[in-house]
């Protein structure tokens, strides 16, 4: 089966979305915009458990209106913010809109 790209939400959008909610998961009051790219997903600042990556899934897929692939971590490596919505703005090239 083909993958066709298509237009998804912007890196930014992804990026912005995905920083909401690690900071929402890790029950932090700061400003999401603060917390860097390079920070770790379970580290000091973050605490993201595997669980909660799943439910952050979830809710990415309904704030951004798209659906993410089942099998959207084959093969991937996610250890901080940039790389988790690197991941999740592929996916959405390649997987469209709601």
């Amino acid at each position: 089966m083909t993958t066709t790209p298509v237009a998804g939400p912007d890196r930014q959008t992804v990026f912005d979305a995905v920083k909401r909610l690690v900071a929402r998961e890790s029950r932090l009051s700061i400003d999401p915009q603060a917390i860097p790219d390079d920070e770790a997903l379970d580290g000091q600042l973050l605490r993201i458990t595997s669980v909660g990556l799943l439910g952050m899934l979830i809710r990415l897929e309904d704030e951004l209106s798209v659906t993410l692939p089942d099998d959207i971590f084959v093969g991937r490596v996610m250890h901080t913010v940039a790389d988790l919505a690197t991941v999740v703005t592929a996916a959405t090239r390649t997987t469209g809109e709601r």
